[in-house]
C-alpha cells in the first residue's frame, strides 16, 4: 500500500498537520507540498490538506482536485480559524469535495489554526467579519498537541477504511 500526505499551507499550521498525520500512517508513504506532486497515479489513498480561505478552499488546490484520476481514493483535512465544527470550515470541506469529484472520498477532518494577525486587524474592522475575527484570535495556540492527536486517530480510522 502506497500513500500520499500532500498540503497547501501558508503559515505552517497546516504543514503541521499534515506532519502528524504522515507520522500516524505505517505503510510506504510520501509527504510533500501540493505544489511538488508530480503525479497521483499509483497512490492507494491520498490526504489533501488545506488552510480555509474566506470558507472555501484555496484557488492553487483547484487545479490539483480537478487532476485526481477517477475514483481516486482521498481524504481531506484542513486547518482553520473557527471554532472546531463550525459552519465555515465545514462549507470549506463540501467545497472540497464538489471539487474533487472523480476520487472517492473517504473522510474529512479539520483543525483549528492560529491566523495571521494582519488578518484579523483587517477583519475586526468590519462589521460583517467582526464575530469571526474575534473568534479566530481565540485560535492562536493551533493546532496543539491535542488537535494533532486526533489529526492522527483520523488518518488511521482512514486507513481503516481501505483495509490497513
Amino acid at each position: 500500500m502506497k500513500a500520499l500526505v500532500t498540503y497547501y499551507s501558508q503559515t505552517g499550521n497546516t504543514e503541521k498537520l499534515a506532519r502528524a498525520i504522515y507520522e500516524a500512517i505505517h505503510v510506504e508513504k510520501e509527504l510533500l507540498p501540493v505544489q511538488d506532486v508530480k503525479g497521483t497515479v499509483g497512490y492507494d489513498i491520498i490526504f489533501v490538506g488545506f488552510p480555509v480561505h474566506a470558507h472555501s478552499v484555496p484557488a492553487k488546490l483547484f487545479p490539483f482536485f480537478k487532476g485526481l484520476p477517477d475514483g481516486q481514493n482521498i481524504a481531506l483535512f484542513c486547518t482553520h480559524g473557527s471554532l472546531r465544527g463550525g459552519h465555515l470550515p465545514k462549507q470549506a470541506l463540501e467545497h472540497a469535495v464538489g471539487l474533487a469529484t472523480r476520487a472517492k472520498i473517504l473522510g474529512t477532518f479539520g483543525v483549528r489554526g492560529k491566523v495571521d494577525a494582519k488578518i484579523i486587524e483587517a477583519l475586526v474592522k468590519q462589521a460583517e467579519h467582526r464575530a469571526w475575527a474575534e473568534e479566530a484570535q481565540e485560535a492562536s495556540n493551533h493546532p496543539d498537541d491535542d488537535d494533532l492527536v486526533d489529526g492522527k486517530e483520523f488518518a488511521r480510522s482512514v486507513l481503516a477504511k481501505i483495509g490497513r
